[in-house]
């Protein structure tokens, strides 16, 4: 196929109550607001077993390929297989669950030709639990730290990203439905540009495929992962000193209240915290080397 102006890519499980709705809609609207330019519309199947794959061929729309995976990988591995897939200039990911608006997409795409990564941040009017708003914020402070600028919505799917660069990090993406926090991390780290554009999203049709406890662990975990890739030192560094605090700290409790020798519980903390120091810069080191090899290629 020859190369487009823009793919969309539909990740999809067990939604074949809302996903042929939102094709038609996309479609019709990328119709009338891209007019000349060209579309593509890349629907992969992760293993639905509710007939979603049947639904989307019995529209036989030629502006939609589906695509699909023999059994369910993950929302992640839907995600990448999609990019690869994709011969857009542009990618846009959205759910197939109709929470995102198709009305969004142009004001995405106006942003596009500034920065490689534009985002639709969910606002406080959106149709989402309470529950997830919280653990949200909980992750933007987070991930705000790991990367010394605001993060206004390090988990939303609703995104545009140029196809080069998104092609370039595929690799790092995981298979699971933290693929958004990764792809937000290693752009932001990498060095390109990230633009956040306020939306509003609405109830999904169907039931949610993610599970708080499990999954939001898992985004911690990979927050943690690419900070480590990226900013070893924003994760080395505050551990270090921590250990070093309650070393010195607890030395100080035993000799000034309890009137006992400093011991070597106190030393060992502090001595590991100078370790830990000192891998955090060797970690360091090698990530800017990562890098700066990565740039050359």
């Amino acid at each position: 196929m020859e190369t487009c102006f823009l793919s969309v890519v539909l990740p999809m499980f067990n939604e074949v109550e809302g996903v042929t709705a939102v094709v038609r809609k996309l479609v019709h609207f990328l119709q009338d607001y891209l007019r000349e330019k060209t579309f593509e519309i890349i629907v992969v199947d992760d293993g639905s077993s509710d007939g979603s794959d049947t639904a989307v061929l019995g529209l036989s729309l030629p502006q939609v390929n589906l695509l699909q995976h023999p059994y369910n990988i993950g929302n992640g591995a839907a995600v990448k297989t999609g990019i690869r897939h994709a011969h857009g200039e542009y990618i846009l990911l959205m759910d197939a669950d109709g929470q995102h608006k198709v009305e969004d997409i142009p004001r995405l795409l106006e942003h596009i030709d500034r920065y490689d990564l534009v985002v639709g941040a969910r606002t406080g009017e959106s149709e989402t639990a309470v529950h997830r708003d919280i653990a949200n914020t909980i992750y933007n402070a987070f991930a705000s730290y790991v990367c010394g600028r605001k993060i206004e919505d390090l988990t939303s799917g609703f995104r545009v990203i140029r196809a080069k660069l998104a092609k370039n990090i595929v690799y790092l993406l995981p298979n699971t439905f933290s693929y958004p926090t990764t792809m937000t991390l290693a752009v932001v780290r990498g060095g390109f540009s990230l633009k956040y554009v306020p939306i509003e999203v609405k109830r999904r049709v169907g039931r949610s495929k993610i599970k708080l406890l499990r999954d939001g662990s898992r985004f911690l975990l990979i927050i943690l992962k690419i900070a480590t890739f990226y900013a070893p030192l924003k994760i080395f560094v505050p551990a270090s000193v921590s250990m070093f605090l309650l070393g010195f700290g607890y030395g100080l409790f035993k000799v000034l209240v309890l009137n006992a020798r400093y011991g070597p519980t106190s030393a060992m903390l502090m001595t590991v915290s100078a370790l830990v120091f000192l891998v955090g810069l060797v970690s360091e080191q090698v990530a800017q080397l990562r890098l700066d090899h990565s740039e050359q290629e």
